[in-house]
């Protein structure tokens, strides 16, 4: 084990390989970094979880449902009250993006019997025909989300996927200091344009993750965030190059933190942490406010999904789990808890109001209509992409 411990020292990898038997709670995880959707944390992972995967798959038992989700990502209460319903266990193991779960998985970790990717991820997962189909004529409760949230791209019939809850990246403030300064909090233009950024110089962090900056880039362009065509990421490059002398940082891990402590003043990040930053904020008695808004040139949105590894023995308890987490207040509870947007149309009456009528987590019609999901991208596309990225941080 000398070698395994080294290892996760050298590549900097927080988190047992191997998922606790313990009931209720899992392992407790290390503190990690908020979440890049497409980042590139996972591959640096990869060898790490190469080596270990042979002691990486759950070690089974009756009436224990093996549940692979992102950290912070279901309420304790939820888990204790499934367990006390269904008379089972719960064993929990946590990632911090897609990549790290998709090359954890691909190296053959087994046993997991619902795992909660992201789109693209779950298009990989199908590519990779790794993931069982699912009954939704046996989900009750299936009926309670909204129907904007079914058929995506990546599994329009959801015969693989059921939706559990979705963030958005946008933007993130100081309220009163933009006030003062009188800058519009509406619009990508606030962290590319230097007329706005001469205000901010050594304030604005963004996160360092190529599929979102790039992303934010594309959208304030007029393009899609999916949209590969070389010229045009080139564009993106040279609109962020011209921005990054005003940026304090890429920051994808302490922003949360330095907009509560009022270092930052304006944060491209998840709607989730913004969230969280403006609730921290109140309970130090800051005297400021953190809000958020979605730029009106549209953003990206992410939807997690629940979904049934083909390796887990478990189907049955992981479709009992589904529907469990398909009710209104469970699927509440996490929103009360973390901010996370909702596709559960039940869950409407259990969530906060404030909460609830926060139009950065529940965007109208028309800013739903202009938010984008983040496709997966071809070996040839990436390739380019990196070496994009790569000109982007080295200039």
């Amino acid at each position: 084990m000398g070698w395994l411990r080294w290892m996760r020292r050298w590549i900097g990898w927080r988190g047992s390989l191997i998922p606790s038997p313990s009931p209720g709670g899992g392992r407790e995880p290390e503190p990690l970094s908020p979440r890049e959707r497409g980042g590139g944390e996972g591959a640096a992972r990869a060898l790490a979880i190469t080596l270990a995967t042979f002691m990486s798959a759950p070690v089974q038992a009756a009436d224990t449902l093996y549940l692979y989700n992102w950290n912070n990502y279901i309420s304790d209460a939820t888990v204790t009250r499934f367990e006390a319903e269904c008379g089972c266990q719960v064993v929990r193991d946590y990632y911090s993006d897609n990549e790290e779960m998709l090359a954890k998985l691909a190296a053959g970790a087994s046993g997991y019997d619902l795992v909660v990717p992201t789109g693209y991820a779950v298009e990989a997962l199908l590519r990779s025909k790794q993931l069982r189909p699912i009954d939704t004529a046996r989900l009750g409760n299936f009926r309670n989300l909204k129907p904007e949230f079914l058929g995506a791209f990546f599994d329009p019939g959801n015969r693989y996927s059921v939706p559990y809850a979705y963030t958005i990246t946008l933007l993130g403030y100081n309220s009163r200091k933009l006030e003062e300064l009188g800058l519009p909090t509406d619009t990508w233009a606030l962290i590319f344009e230097p007329k706005y950024l001469e205000k901010l110089k050594g304030r604005v962090t963004v996160l360092d993750s190529q599929r979102e900056l790039i992303g934010a880039a594309m959208k304030y362009l007029g393009y899609s965030v999916n949209d590969s065509d070389e010229r045009k990421w080139k564009q993106a490059r040279d609109l962020i190059l011209r921005a990054k002398p005003y940026w304090a940082a890429f920051n994808a891990s302490s922003y949360i933190k330095e907009l509560t402590l009022g270092n930052i003043w304006v944060a491209h990040g998840y709607s989730n942490d913004m969230f969280q930053a403006n609730a921290d904020a109140v309970k130090a008695r800051r005297g400021f406010n953190i809000a958020a808004s979605i730029p009106k040139e549209g953003a990206v949105l992410a939807l997690d999904s629940m979904v049934l590894h083909k390796t887990g023995r478990h189907p049955e308890l992981a479709l009992r789990f589904i529907n469990f987490m398909l009710r209104g207040e469970n699927s509440a509870e996490l929103t009360n808890l973390i901010g996370s947007g909702n596709p559960n149309r039940a869950a409407t009456s259990h969530i906060r109001p404030d909460i609830a009528a926060d139009p950065a987590i529940f965007p109208d019609r028309a800013a739903l209509g202009r938010l984008e999901m983040l496709r997966d991208l071809d070996r040839r596309s990436r390739r380019v992409l990196n070496r994009v990225w790569t000109e982007i941080k080295l200039r």
